[in-house]
């Protein structure tokens, strides 16, 4: 359980981390700012998330499975890596309850 759980915690921060950049960096200037040169500086932070995000589903429901869960907590904790707060504020609520 123990291993399980700073995998989730990783793997949460670091989905939040780009998640935020994605909503407020990339986003912001591909499509507010017409800046042709930081938008080819900053093409990573989707791919990055992209490939980063299924890591973060996959962690989750392995936790959440470990942990027992019920099905709509364990949606609850993976629908928490589509905002991007969220995954930072169940990342801190799931270490609190279980270390």
């Amino acid at each position: 359980m123990k291993s399980s759980l700073k995998r989730f915690r990783v793997m949460a921060i670091v989905s939040g981390v780009m998640s935020l950049l994605l909503w407020f960096v990339y986003m912001p200037v591909k499509y507010l700012f017409d800046l042709p040169d930081l938008h080819s500086s900053i093409v990573w932070i989707p791919m990055v998330h992209g490939y980063l995000y299924p890591i973060y589903i996959l962690t989750a429901l392995q936790f959440s499975v470990k942990a027992r869960w019920p099905l709509m907590k364990m949606l609850g904790l993976l629908l928490a890596g589509t905002l991007p707060v969220a995954s930072l504020i169940a990342e801190r609520r799931v270490v609190r309850r279980y270390s």
